[in-house]
Parts: C-alpha cells; sequence; structure tokens
C-alpha cells in the first residue's frame, strides 16, 4: 500500500507559501481529490515520488519526454552546455541551429521565433495575426487550451452569435469582445461567427487535436473546412500545436491531416523539458515582426541556451529515427486495445479516444467531439478511478479533461502492468 506522508507534508507546507500549493492549479489534484504526489526523480517512464513510491507516468509532464525522462543524449547536452552559462541575453548559434532543424522538419513554414512557453507562442501568434490582417477579433473553440493570456480564457456564449464572456476575474469585458468563440468541431457555428463579424477577424486558432478536454480529433473534414473557410475570408489560419507538434510526426498536424496552416505555435517537446515555446509561419507573414516589422515581441531569455541544447538535441533524435512514431503508435494502439477489453468487461460506460501518442478515456457512452460530451464524464467514476490507478502504481492526468501522452520508453510490459491495473481497478470500483 503506498503511503504519501512527505507529499502530505510538503504540500501542508506549499500552501503557506504558494497560491494553492501549487505552480499550475491542475497540480492541486481539485478535481480527484487528495493530496497531490509530489515527485523527487524521474527516469524512462517510471516516476519516483518524495515517499519513495514508483509510477508508471502517463503524463511525460505534459507532452515533452517523449522518448522518457532523463534522456541520456539530452541530460549530457545540457550538462556540456551549462558549463558556458546558463544566459547571455545575446543571440547564439544554437538558435539558428534549431530553427533551421524546425524549418526542415516542419511543412509551410520559413521562419521560426522563439518564446519562452506555449501560452506567450500562442499570444504572439495572435498579435501578429492582428498586425498582418489589421483587424482585431478572432475565432477560438470551447475546450480548446492556448494558454493563460486573456484573450485565451474565454467562456463560450449561449449559442454562436454571442459575445464570448470573461471565465476568469481579472480579463476585461473589451477583451472578451474581441474573442468569439464556437464548438470544436462545429464547422456551421464557424461560419455563422464569420457572417455576423464579416471583415472583422484576424485568426482562426485551434488545437489541430484537441488536448485540454481530454483527446479530443478533428471529424473528417472539419480542419479541411476551416481551411477553406480561412482561405475566402482572408483569415489567418492558426494550428496550436503546442501538445500534437512533433508527437504526431516529424511535421505535427499538418504532415498528420495534409492541412496547411498560417501560423503554427510550438511548445513542449522542443525545449526537452525545458520551459520553451515558439510560433513560426511564411517569409512574408513572420517579417511583420519585430525588429523587421511593427509588431513588437520579445524576451530575455527567449532562445535561452540551455533550453536550446535540449531541444535542439531531442529534435534532432527524432528527426533522425522517424520509426520512433511507429513505435509509439504502436504502443498507444496495443494500450487501446487492452482498455477497451478490460472496460467492456467491467460494464461500466466509456469511450477511448486516440491519435498518435496521445490517447483519453472517458466514463461515458456519449462519443466524444467537443466540450460539452467531454463533460459527460467528468463525473464521479474518474476520480475513483484514478485513485486506484495511483495506489497500483499508474500515475494518470489529476483530470479528466486532459490527455494521456506515451513515452517510447514504456514497455510493452508496463503497458500489461496499467492494463491489468485497470482491470482490478475497475473491479475496486464496483
Amino acid at each position: 500500500m503506498y503511503q504519501y506522508k512527505r507529499s502530505s507534508e510538503l504540500f501542508t507546507e506549499a500552501n503557506k507559501y504558494i497560491p494553492g500549493g501549487v505552480n499550475s492549479p491542475v497540480r492541486a489534484f481539485n478535481s480527484v481529490g487528495g493530496t497531490p504526489v509530489f515527485i523527487k526523480k524521474a527516469k524512462g517512464s517510471i516516476l519516483t515520488d518524495v515517499d519513495g513510491n514508483e509510477y508508471i507516468d502517463y503524463i511525460s509532464s505534459w507532452g515533452p519526454m517523449i522518448l522518457g525522462h532523463a534522456y541520456p543524449k539530452v541530460i549530457d547536452a545540457i550538462k556540456a552546455k551549462v558549463e558556458d552559462s546558463t544566459s547571455f541575453g545575446a543571440p547564439t548559434e544554437l538558435e539558428i541551429d534549431i530553427a533551421k532543424l524546425i524549418v526542415d522538419m516542419v511543412p509551410n513554414i520559413d521562419k521560426v521565433r522563439m518564446v519562452n512557453s506555449g501560452t506567450e507562442a500562442c499570444m504572439s501568434a495572435i498579435r501578429v495575426a492582428r498586425g498582418y490582417t489589421g483587424r482585431n477579433k478572432f475565432i477560438k473553440f470551447e475546450g480548446c487550451y492556448h494558454g493563460h493570456a486573456d484573450s485565451f480564457l474565454i467562456k463560450a456564449g449561449s449559442g454562436a452569435s454571442t459575445f464570448g464572456v470573461p471565465n476568469s476575474p481579472g480579463v476585461t469585458p473589451g477583451t472578451a469582445n474581441d474573442t468569439l468563440t464556437a464548438k470544436y468541431n462545429n464547422i456551421e457555428e464557424v461560419k455563422q461567427l464569420v457572417t455576423e463579424n464579416k471583415g472583422e477577424i484576424a485568426a482562426i486558432i485551434v488545437e489541430a487535436i484537441a488536448g485540454n478536454m481530454g483527446c479530443v480529433l478533428p471529424k473528417k473534414g472539419f480542419l479541411e473546412d476551416l481551411r477553406e473557410l480561412c482561405d475566402k475570408e482572408e483569415i489567418l489560419l492558426i494550428f496550436d500545436e503546442v501538445m500534437s507538434g512533433f508527437r504526431l510526426g516529424k511535421g505535427g498536424a499538418q504532415e498528420y491531416f495534409g492541412v496547411k496552416a498560417d501560423l503554427i505555435t510550438f511548445g513542449k517537446v522542443i525545449g526537452g523539458g525545458m520551459p520553451v515555446g515558439a510560433y513560426a509561419g511564411s517569409s512574408k507573414i513572420m517579417d511583420i515582426v519585430s525588429p523587421v516589422g511593427p509588431v513588437y515581441q520579445a524576451g530575455t531569455l527567449s532562445g535561452n541556451p540551455i533550453a536550446m541544447i535540449a531541444g535542439y538535441t531531442l529534435l534532432k533524435e527524432l528527426n533522425q529515427n522517424p520509426q520512433i512514431y511507429t513505435e509509439l503508435a504502436d504502443k498507444t494502439e496495443y494500450l487501446h486495445k487492452g482498455l477497451d477489453k478490460v472496460f467492456t468487461e467491467s460494464g461500466f460506460d466509456y469511450k477511448i479516444n486516440r491519435c498518435g501518442s496521445m490517447i483519453s478515456i472517458f466514463f461515458t457512452d456519449i462519443d466524444v467531439v467537443d466540450f460539452d460530451t467531454a463533460a459527460t464524464a467528468n463525473n464521479e467514476k474518474f476520480p475513483k478511478f484514478f485513485h486506484e490507478m495511483l495506489k497500483r502504481g499508474i500515475y494518470l492526468p489529476p483530470s479528466s479533461f486532459e490527455s494521456y501522452f506515451l513515452s517510447n520508453s514504456l514497455t510493452y510490459e508496463m503497458l500489461d502492468k496499467t492494463i491489468q491495473a485497470a482491470k482490478e481497478s475497475l473491479e475496486a470500483m464496483k
């Protein structure tokens, strides 16, 4: 039986000095209850907490640990680079190397601007789109998360024609008025918004594969229809690939689905676990960014050498070994089939969504295609399942609205252990 004595002590102490005891809300376990587990170290796909408990990891630091924690080549590269200093605030050759590599791997982009987080990347991409088009409004989709910038913290109104209202104190009504929301996978709502705001929309931003309402896939034709609509109305299409970039394949969602975006935002994998983000596009669009163009964006730590060497080393490994993506997809499919079997036998209502190495289990009998259907699975069953799995050494995302991210360091023995743990957990829940 796992004990969490030290984690409990640390959480009590953390609450004295950190809001909610955590530096990112989902870590607080609010949606599943209980005390969050404080992690001490990790190697491959095994997490070790401060009490010495070990877990098979299905978060992968929310994506970037695609080859596993403490991947030797990345760790060695960081150790060597840190001897030169941790920051310069000046250009380095390494920034060129990683930009060239990203442009080589990803279709339809010429230039990349490094930032420090996915939030910053998405915020900057919207600013660029507004500067490029001379328009102020943009469309986002309910349940798609693009970071915590004011413009993105908007809750959908009662219908597609309703302006968004702030979903967080501190977000002004003025900001909300420029943010239009539609249901994910509903092209008719998007068309209605475009019609009602003719000539005012700068961009449509979308997670090509949603990862923040669980793993939710685009319906057949949805991304293609967005592309066609954007071309017709001279709107920029932004793919938020903070999660899907370099995880679905070398070229991300654009390559996977065969749909081009005008701007792409990156995070997670391109930092190899370090805090990094980026946005990219054609020269025509990107040259509007300062110091070439008038759209200002800056950051002292943008292109930080330690982050750059971590990301460059990881991306190079993925670029040189494309079979990694096949191996990851095969492992995720194996897990899917195993979970499918034990859930079917359990008698619980469930749906499983999967794309590449992203997968989610939903305790619902409704196909999960948008935020509303994902919300039907946000019930009392998931917290029970989460804690039963945790007791059996399986670390799942502590929210029904988060995708699982597999790493290639997972072995089939670990996958079998996970499937067996799911069987036992479901039996314990009856």
